[in-house]
């Protein structure tokens, strides 16, 4: 478990990024598996269940902001400085990402805790919701400080090509998750019948033993030894650049995210169908989500060799690495795409027994599975960019498209123009394009390898 994987940091081949991505693609399908089942208990148990599931699995990601953004600057300041040689570095690395995350979400657990009224309300979380919904955010604020340790840590391991272990981390996961969902969501196995309560907790018991064996990882691999805690005069002096880049990647994902809970309040609001709406919106994006296997995993292996090759001094190269994953994610993923689209609605009835909930999911797939070309192509080169430390052109390419796109063209087709939830998802549609351009022209035409540790400079 603790030999890094043999690619070497000038591999930069189609085997080498294979090697990287195929342990992350099973890696993002276990976590793609925790969704799709606990929407799919939860659509056993009540629509209101399926529902809150959606709205607050993404409302925590609002939460998990910070831990979000220290986990992109551990990718780019730990993958640079091996890609530099600089171990002893990228160790320190690991403990002032790990201390930082933790501490941070300990902080918004406490203000979360305060403000679950208001912020159910900002939600527009309609009335039959509100209880299960109230239950469900108390449990995931709990999680927030051991969901912050499991992935700045998963976020280290990959940083250091240390695949596998995240791997096996989300499979214990996975698997808890479905026996706790099954077992105590529904009453199978003989265990008792908690229904909702048993799904939320099941969530928290299998992430904290995925937290548990990431933690003894790192003890056996030796990066949290005494030795490399970071002094007080090193922190000083590195903290800069993962506050450099941890920043705009906190921003990116706080615009982000609250524009998905905007998104869910435009949906949660429409003239007629809100609840069946959000039903919908919440099994849908669980299919959707089974397309974003394979590009998270490009996404993340971009970042890896981007920031080896950057650290190592080869900026031109890491461009040109960064297109092959580009091409080759893009081709895959649409292709993907393409043979699901004839089953789309036996998916949306898997997981929606309710015919009106598994219309919505069909109308909400067939927009963003054709949108899935621009969805795809955009977030690979953002990985790219994360690994060079250039979160900031990230930032502002997303805060774009979402609020100058999709939300003013959500409102006005959701609400004035169809009033309907097709408008919504519609908006989705152009949105995902306009990013995807967006983030071809910067990746092109801009100097983002300057974000580096080296300032984007070859080595002499």
């Amino acid at each position: 478990m603790g030999k890094r994987q043999t690619t070497g940091q000038n591999a930069t081949g189609y085997a080498a990024i294979w090697a990287l991505a195929w342990p992350q693609i099973l890696m993002m399908l276990l976590n793609f598996l925790i969704g799709i089942i606990d929407v799919y208990v939860g659509g056993r148990i009540d629509r209101e269940t399926q529902a809150a599931i959606g709205v607050l699995t993404q409302a925590m990601f609002f939460f998990q902001v910070v831990a979000s953004a220290v986990a992109n600057g551990a990718v780019a300041a730990v993958s640079q400085s091996d890609g530099a040689g600089r171990t002893a570095r990228a160790d320190r690395y690991v403990w002032l990402c790990l201390l930082l995350g933790v501490a941070a979400s300990a902080a918004i657990l406490v203000l979360g805790l305060a403000s679950r009224p208001l912020f159910l309300s900002l939600l527009q979380v309609p009335q039959p919701m509100l209880p299960t919904a109230r239950y469900f955010l108390t449990v995931f604020l709990w999680l927030l400080p051991i969901q912050s340790f499991f992935v700045i840590a998963n976020a280290l391991f990959r940083a250091r090509r240390l695949v596998m272990v995240p791997l096996y981390a989300w499979g214990l996961a996975a698997a808890l998750n479905a026996l706790g969902d099954f077992g105590f969501g529904l009453g199978w196995f003989g265990l008792p019948n908690f229904g909702y309560a048993g799904v939320a907790w099941s969530t928290f018991l299998s992430v904290t033993a995925g937290m548990l064996f990431n933690f003894a990882a790192l003890l056996r691999i030796g990066w949290l030894r005494a030795a490399r805690f970071p002094a007080w005069r090193w922190v000083r002096c590195a903290s800069p650049y993962l506050y450099k880049v941890a920043w705009p990647s906190g921003l990116m994902q706080i615009v982000w995210h609250t524009g998905y809970l905007l998104l869910f309040a435009i949906t949660g609001s429409l003239p007629s169908g809100s609840v069946d709406a959000l039903a919908g919106m919440s099994a849908g994006m669980r299919v959707e989500s089974l397309l974003f296997l394979p590009p998270m995993a490009f996404n993340f292996t971009a970042s890896i060799l981007v920031g080896n090759l950057l650290g190592a001094g080869q900026p031109a190269l890491a461009k040109r690495v960064g297109y092959r994953i580009f091409f080759a994610g893009l081709v895959s993923v649409t292709l993907l795409g393409a043979a699901l689209w004839p089953f789309l609605p036996w998916c949306a009835s898997v997981l929606s027994p309710e015919p009106a909930v598994a219309a919505q999911a069909v109308s909400y797939l067939r927009y963003n599975v054709a949108a899935i070309p621009f969805t795809v192509g955009g977030l690979i080169l953002i990985g790219a960019l994360t690994g060079a430390g250039a979160t900031l052109l990230t930032m502002c390419v997303t805060g774009a498209s979402i609020w100058c796109v999709r939300l003013p063209l959500a409102l006005y087709l959701g609400h004035s123009l169809l009033g309907r939830a097709e408008g919504v998802w519609m908006s989705m549609f152009a949105s995902q394009a306009v990013q995807a351009l967006a983030c071809l022209c910067v990746y092109q035409y801009v100097d983002w390898t300057r974000f580096g540790m080296g300032g984007g400079k070859p080595r002499k």
